[in-house]
Formats: C-alpha cells, sequence, structure tokens
C-alpha cells in the first residue's frame, strides 16, 4: 500500500485560503470583445452565490466563452459588484433570475444546504447547471435532484474538477481496463474537517438578507456564518463537513474508476469526533470502514486527497497533484482502443457549455454526483450511529435500519 501524504490543518487553510483571495480577473475578450463569438451566439450564463468560492467557478466559465448576463446574492454588496464587473443584472432573489427567457445555465455556489434547492430551481425553469459540492446534505436530497434533472432533460456539471485532469482520466481508465487485475482493495483520503466557530448571537449585517441566506436550513440566530472566518461551514445545521465538502474530489475519483454501486450490499461503520464547543459540530478524525457484498474493502479517512485502487497485480494512487502506481510501469502503458476510454474534459466550465449546446452530458455528470455524494452521508450516518449499517445501492436504502433510514433526510424550513 502506498504511504499516505498528510496535509496539516494549518496547511490546508493557508492553501485555501489563497484560492479564495486570489482576484477574478474577467478580460475584456471574455465578456465579447473582437475575435470571440457574438453573444448571440454563446452560452448565457447566471451565478447564484458571488462569495470567494461562487466567484472563481464563475470566473472560469466566463473564461471558457460564457457570456455572463446576471448574478443573484443575499449580500447586496457581493451582486452590485459582480453585476458592475460584468455589466449586468443583480438580483437579491434568484427566482428572479431563474425566470428571464435569456438564461441558459447557471452556477450554483451558495452554502450546501441551498445547492439541492437551486438546482432544482434552475431544472425546473429550463436551466442547465453547474453545481459546487458536496451536493446536499442529505441522501433524500441526492436523489430529488437526480429525478429533477433527468425528468427536465438538463445538463448537470458538479464541481469535481479534477474530472478534467488528464492524469485522473489516465488512472481511472488503467483500473477499468484491468491494468491491476482484479480490484481487491480501496483507499480514500480527504481532508479533515475542523472545530470553531463562535454561536455568540450578532446583529444581521446591513445589506444581508439573513432569511434568504439560511433558505431551507433551521433558522438559528446570526453569529457570523456567511462572513466565512475559516469557519468552512462546518455547521451541521447548514452542511455535512469535509467529510462530503471535500471528500467529493476523491470519492468521484473513487466512482469514476469503479462502481461501487455494482457492488451489492455494504457494510459501514465508523467513529469520529464531533465538537461539542462551539458552532462547527461536524465529524472531525474519521475512520470508516466498508466491505462490499462482493468482498472488495475501503477504507475513508482524513488526510490529504488521494484515491488508491488496488489490485490482484498492482495499485495505482491518483491525486489532484499527479498519479503514481506499482509496478512503475503500469503508468507507461498505453491504451489500446478495446481498452476502457472515459469521457475527455480540459476544461470543466467549458465542457458544460459544450454539453450545454450537445445536449450530451458533461463529464461530471448527475448520477456520479449522487454515487459519490452517498458514500459520504452513509459514512457520516454509520458514524452517528454508532454501529455498523447496511446500505442497498440498488434500492438505495438502508436495510432493516429504521434509526438509519430517517437520517436520510433533513427537514426543510419553508417555503
Amino acid at each position: 500500500m502506498a504511504k499516505r501524504t498528510t496535509v496539516t490543518r494549518r496547511e490546508m487553510l493557508k492553501r485555501a485560503a489563497g484560492a479564495v483571495a486570489a482576484p477574478c480577473v474577467i478580460t475584456s475578450t471574455a465578456l465579447g470583445a473582437p475575435g470571440t463569438p457574438a453573444a448571440s451566439e454563446r452560452v448565457t450564463v447566471g451565478l447564484i452565490g458571488c462569495g470567494g468560492r461562487g466567484s472563481g467557478v464563475f470566473g472560469g466559465l466566463i473564461g471558457a466563452g460564457g457570456q455572463p448576463i446576471a448574478v443573484s446574492d443575499p449580500w447586496k454588496n457581493r451582486r452590485d459588484r459582480w453585476a458592475q464587473r460584468i455589466k449586468g443584472k443583480a438580483y437579491a432573489d434568484f427566482r428572479e433570475m431563474l425566470g428571464r427567457d435569456d438564461l441558459d445555465a447557471v452556477c450554483v455556489a451558495t452554502t450546501d444546504a441551498w445547492h439541492v434547492h437551486h438546482t432544482v430551481a434552475a431544472a425546473k425553469a429550463g436551466k442547465d447547471v453547474y453545481c459546487e459540492k458536496p451536493l446536499s446534505t442529505a441522501i433524500h436530497t441526492n436523489l430529488v435532484c437526480r429525478d429533477v434533472i433527468r425528468r427536465y432533460q438538463r445538463m448537470f456539471q458538479y464541481g469535481t474538477q479534477q474530472r478534467s485532469s488528464n492524469h485522473c482520466r489516465y488512472g481511472c481508465e488503467l483500473v477499468r481496463s484491468g491494468y491491476i487485475g482484479e480490484v481487491k482493495e480501496l483507499l480514500v483520503v480527504a481532508p479533515d474537517s475542523g472545530p470553531g466557530g463562535s454561536g455568540k448571537p450578532l446583529p444581521v449585517p446591513e445589506g444581508l438578507d439573513y432569511d434568504m441566506w439560511l433558505g431551507p436550513a433551521p433558522w438559528r440566530p446570526y453569529c457570523g456564518q456567511s462572513t466565512g472566518g475559516g469557519a468552512w461551514w462546518h455547521d451541521y445545521d447548514y452542511a455535512i463537513g469535509f467529510i462530503a465538502g471535500w471528500g467529493a474530489h476523491p470519492l468521484d475519483i473513487l466512482v469514476w474508476g469503479y462502481d461501487t454501486h455494482l457492488t451489492g450490499n455494504w457494510e459501514v461503520e465508523g467513529t469520529a469526533t464531533i465538537p461539542t464547543q462551539g458552532r462547527n459540530n461536524v465529524v472531525m478524525h474519521w475512520d470508516v470502514d466498508i466491505r462490499f457484498a462482493n468482498g472488495v474493502k475501503m477504507k475513508f479517512r482524513p488526510g490529504g486527497d488521494y484515491t488508491q485502487f488496488i489490485g490482484t497485480e498492482g495499485w495505482v494512487g491518483i491525486s489532484r497533484g499527479g498519479i503514481r502506481a506499482d509496478p512503475p510501469s503500469l503508468l507507461k502503458i498505453k491504451l489500446k482502443e478495446d481498452d476502457v476510454h472515459l469521457q475527455q474534459s480540459r476544461n470543466h466550465g467549458g465542457n458544460l457549455l459544450q454539453a450545454v449546446k450537445t445536449r450530451k452530458d458533461p463529464v461530471s455528470n448527475i448520477e456520479d454526483a449522487v454515487h459519490s455524494d452517498i458514500i459520504s452521508h452513509v459514512s457520516d450516518i454509520a458514524i452517528r450511529c454508532g454501529r455498523k449499517v447496511v446500505w442497498d445501492p440498488v434500492k438505495e436504502e438502508f436495510v432493516g435500519d429504521d434509526q438509519a433510514q430517517r437520517m436520510t433526510n433533513r427537514a426543510h424550513r419553508e417555503p
């Protein structure tokens, strides 16, 4: 087994803070200057959630050729700043923006509790969607999202950008083509969640529609949630934590390389620390073991960002930074015509824009998004139940376990 690479929480915070703080530069070419297609020939895009992550992803869509026309955010200063930048319109209520006939697709980059609700509303309004991870805060809403996307025949791109990396695709193709033999073990490692965050009530800042910010999440006094402050949305009322929020990346690569939903029932058990002080109360330091009915074993741990497939004839390990294998000769294999070839994407945002035009699913489709997100949720539920649970991936329900099954859904605040 490969040596696990660990990243300290301080290093992870520093990297992520740098990514959020980096300015999103919108060039004149991206906005439709000479040499680019006319606006009438381009995919029009809108942004729901104008914070740091939303700004970065939306900038990527624009850079890939999307024509920005509108934005929506509960924070007035954020939406107004973006509207001025793109010379478009700002909306306090995303539903008004979705009512535009000239809008083709939206980027959803809001808090976790909002993701599916925004995606479903967009799909019903006839818009295609780029949705940041995790997909949702509960299994039930994942299934609803998938149903709506397919029923309304919308294009859906999940924010698991590693699928647009050549080495990630190649590694999964090696596994699916049988070059490591029969898969026997799986290892998934994702950055850990963190404690902290003050729960002290504060005045709602001027310019924030706090009720809209909360959306479907339970009402709680404002205590600085929407300003970030290193909290990482690790409040269970609004999120599920990095077990899904970052786990989505290596779990997505797992699903791309191996069909977890075709392995028979899963036996899942795990432990974790759940903070009792401060605002953040999602699982930390989780240690989850999954045994699939076909005998394959999976370990899901916090640490770096890594997916390893271990077979009878070698292993392949994939991270966003590169790919490793044993024997190393695996990485010199040139795939044959009759080997498994996965969809190619060189630009995640551009891949969605192409799907909008062709009506062919983008690389991170809704089915795989649901499959990977379910692994996170089943793991979280097993931890919170404090015992082994059994998941049926075909019926998509827990087997003979009323308590675990109740935890597949959350109450949603009206409307």
